[in-house]
């Protein structure tokens, strides 16, 4: 599977760290910036990102800014993406097994280095429980 992540400058730090997390578990991360701590605007990234994730087969992605409400909101503008705003485990798995999750969401003013971690462990682990979830996702 193929990892596309990205940030505003105000989790770029966050994302730093979790892209060497993920490298290190063997994970394929296409980083698509931002590239420093200088302010910037993160609905570039988020646009960016929920393209990119159209376009590569069997990838998902990482968006993170602050709180991570507005490159949730943001990538959810894109058809076909659905990004789901991660406060917990229990978020990230039920992302993933009822809603089909493709984009988790973080945020790196709100969420620990470590709780974002154990987040995206259980997103890129948990699969899609399919069935009525499934006709859920064929409505929109």
């Amino acid at each position: 599977m193929k990892l596309i992540i990205a940030s505003d400058h105000a989790a770029f730090q966050e994302k730093e760290s979790l892209k060497k997390y993920l490298e290190d578990k063997a994970y394929e991360v296409k980083d698509l910036g931002t590239n420093s701590e200088q302010s910037t605007h993160y609905p570039l990234y988020a646009h960016k990102l929920s393209q990119e994730v159209l376009n590569e087969k069997n990838s998902m992605g990482i968006l993170l800014c602050g709180s991570g409400i507005g490159v949730s909101m943001v990538a959810n503008r894109t058809k076909g993406i659905r990004a789901a705003l991660c406060r917990s485990e229990w978020d990230a798995r039920m992302s993933r097994l009822h809603n089909d999750a493709n984009v988790i969401c973080l945020g790196g003013r709100v969420s620990s280095l470590e709780e974002m971690k154990k987040m995206i462990d259980v997103f890129l682990s948990t699969e899609f429980e399919g069935g009525r979830h499934q006709m859920r996702i064929d409505l929109f």
